[in-house]
């Protein structure tokens, strides 16, 4: 295989145990299971198997694909739905709240993200930003609405350090950035969506306060998220690509 197209196409149902053909070209992205679970439970299918790298569920022309935790993650992804072409891409993440006054359960829909991971600079030079389909987001922030819920706006700091919480310069310095909150994956889906012509919006549930100890990640806090907060966050996303499916809205904002 010398092309790129020749790897992804190879590639995508070698991660997913799913032929090409399977693929819908509306995508919800995840990093849990449990939103896997989830998806089904909601078209009332039968939930997928484990013996994939990338579990995924399909149902109602949109695919529910878990790529896995962190950015190198959310880049091979990326690469790897170029050989299906989507339409859209949604990215369902949780994130650390920044400021004080987000909080655990709010919903945060970023403008842009910050790109603190390193893995989109061999995309990219640094100083491109990562940007959302402006028009995913939009249809994200209908069906919030039509969901009855509020979201902030902002910026999301990502990051490739999973376990930082301890270290106070660096929880300085996230608060110079201005960002809302931090994350491993939304810059790096913003921008390798990008260079792969697939419009990627995200929608992020705030999961913890790392900024303070007793703030920060919990396996009870964790569960406590995943009881209140999960159902609805998936709820949105599937409401959000309907919008799209049904022509509500359209993606496709700019010329390539």
């Amino acid at each position: 295989m010398k092309t790129k197209q020749e790897i992804v196409e190879n590639w995508l149902p070698r991660y997913t145990k799913h032929p090409l053909s399977d693929f819908t070209d509306l995508v919800l992205l995840t990093n849990f299971n449990n939103y896997v679970d989830l998806f089904c439970e909601h078209f009332g299918i039968e939930a997928p198997p484990y013996d994939a790298n990338m579990r995924v569920a399909i149902a109602d022309g949109i695919t529910i694909i878990n790529f896995g935790m962190g950015s190198p993650n959310a880049a091979i992804i990326m690469d790897l739905l170029s050989a299906v072409k989507p339409r859209a891409c949604l990215f369902l993440g949780k994130c650390g709240a920044i400021p004080v006054k987000v909080q655990m359960g709010d919903l945060i829909l970023p403008l842009a993200a910050i790109r603190g991971e390193g893995t989109s600079n061999d995309y990219y030079p640094p100083e491109v930003p990562a940007l959302p389909a402006f028009m995913l987001q939009r249809a994200v922030s209908s069906s919030i609405r039509d969901a009855g819920n509020d979201y902030w706006t902002g910026t999301v700091y990502t990051t490739n350090r999973r376990i930082w919480e301890h270290d106070e310069e660096f929880k300085e310095y996230l608060l110079k950035t201005r960002a809302m909150a931090v994350d491993m994956e939304t810059a790096t889906l913003f921008t390798t969506g990008f260079a792969n012509h697939i419009p990627t919006g995200a929608l992020l549930l705030v999961s913890d306060n790392p900024m303070t100890p007793e703030g920060v990640k919990t396996a009870e806090s964790d569960q406590k998220v995943t009881t209140n907060y999960v159902h609805d966050h998936v709820r949105i996303g599937i409401l959000s690509l309907q919008k799209i499916k049904s022509k509500d809205k359209t993606v496709k904002h700019l010329k390539w």
